[in-house]
């Protein structure tokens, strides 16, 4: 079949490369794409907010399934427009996907039915939302705008003023549309993991785990980004821990969904905190991550688009998935002065002998071509990611193909995996 993606990140590129080895693929396009995605698909000029255009698209070049990557279009209910059409589309109605598009939705549906994660107040005034704070004596303490940011709306504050200012900045406009509600939730301890389900509307498919590095800085340093690393599998997440998620967090959101009469279909990204306690959500994505994604597919023994395809047309419960035993760990090179304003522009060299190294694989997260050369065209750029025996060997493979791009306008973290090394390091010396 003809395949649209609709996307232009790392989490696309990696998704066009997974899709493009399916016998079941006959062409595949991307909108928008960029310069690594080029290279194994259609680029074409469409843009995912009109409906129509991206409809009238799939009819005209006979598309069987269209992917959708970023959440913005799925919260806007690009599949409920192509779904209308006859169209099939991965990727959760506009109801649904207001698991992403506002956390206090998935707050409220948490306590409706009993899925652990922080306690909360939900606002829309400043006042209230001040009132509420001071009534709180538990330090940090979280305050999150409730619509997309874009990875920006969330405070993690210290001191009481630092919260406060985060009320004031999310009522004052500084996230736009997604401050208009906010959400002060409690702080939680412990250690984040991804977890990954495909979801049909009534049955969930766990993927295998990962884990994210959201701090620009080496030793989780620095503000947070959308993504500056990841590795799988997630050592924290362990078999009865992955069952904890799905029994008390994934099944009775796919049931809530269903018994609410909007049935999620696609894929269910769990933010966790493994606390003392056990698995706590902090808040559902919709949509694969980035980076997560990129290690994933490098795991992925079995079709993906046979995968998507089993979740739109609702027989998970009769699918299953093969994976690598090896560990998979990705580097995202970032433009300078990301996360704030990166420098576009600069120009790549060496991607190519860095991804004719063994076990490697370079996914562009924002770039552009010009001509022969490869230019920097947003804030992380590219995700090199390396396979390997253990999360160690995949981290040093991909550290090396790093060390031969040639890209004085970057920047990337050194210790990428460092939890898990460490894991490993520490098992090795017990057994030897």
């Amino acid at each position: 079949m003809n395949v649209l993606l609709i996307g232009s990140g790392g989490r696309e590129h990696a998704l066009a490369w997974a899709l493009t080895a399916s016998p079941l693929l006959d062409r595949l396009y991307c909108a928008p794409g960029n310069a690594g995605i080029a290279s194994l698909a259609q680029c074409v000029a469409l843009d995912p907010a009109d409906h129509e255009a991206v409809a009238r698209f799939c009819r005209q070049h006979a598309i069987g399934l269209v992917v959708v990557g970023p959440e913005v279009p799925l919260v806007a209910g690009l599949a409920d427009s192509l779904t209308a059409e006859g169209i099939k589309v991965f990727g959760p109605s506009k109801e649904a996907a207001r698991l992403e598009g506002s956390k206090g939705y998935t707050k409220d549906l948490c306590a409706e039915f009993g899925i652990p994660t922080a306690a909360y107040g939900r606002f829309r005034d400043a006042a209230s939302a001040r009132a509420y704070l001071a009534k709180q004596s538990k330090l940090p303490i979280v305050v999150k705008a409730d619509g997309l940011a874009a990875g920006k709306g969330v405070i993690i504050a210290t001191t009481r003023a630092e919260a406060e200012a985060g009320i004031d900045a999310c009522f004052s406009g500084a996230f736009g549309a997604a401050g208009a509600e906010v959400v002060i939730e409690e702080f939680l301890d412990g250690e984040e993991a991804s977890f990954f389900a495909l979801v049909d509307g009534e049955h969930a498919l766990a993927l295998v785990t990962a884990q994210d590095h959201k701090c620009v800085g080496d030793g989780d340093t620095g503000p947070n980004t959308g993504g500056m690393g990841a590795y799988s599998p997630a050592p924290v997440m362990t078999p009865a821990l992955i069952e904890r998620t799905m029994a008390e967090i994934i099944r009775p959101t796919v049931a809530a969904m269903k018994k609410r009469g909007t049935p999620f279909r696609g894929v269910l990204f769990a933010g966790l905190m493994i606390t003392a306690d056990g698995p706590k959500l902090i808040e559902y994505n919709v949509r694969l991550g980035d980076p997560e994604t990129q290690v994933l597919m490098m795991r992925l023994k079995s079709d993906v688009l046979a995968a998507l395809l089993a979740t739109v047309d609702g027989v998970l419960d009769r699918f299953s998935l093969r994976w690598h035993d090896d560990a998979a760990l990705t580097v995202v090179m970032a433009a300078q002065g990301y996360p704030g304003t990166p420098r576009t522009g600069t120009e790549i060299r060496g991607l190519d002998l860095a991804a004719s190294m063994p076990d490697v694989e370079i996914f562009h997260s924002g770039t552009r071509a010009d001509g022969d050369r490869i230019l920097a065209d947003g804030g992380r750029v590219l995700a090199v990611t390396a396979r390997g025996k253990t999360v160690a060997e995949a981290q040093a493979k991909a550290y090396a193909a790093i060390a031969q791009i040639d890209w004085p306008g970057g920047f990337c973290r050194r210790d990428i995996g460092w939890r898990a090394v460490e894991r490993e390091q520490a098992a090795a010396k017990a057994t030897s």
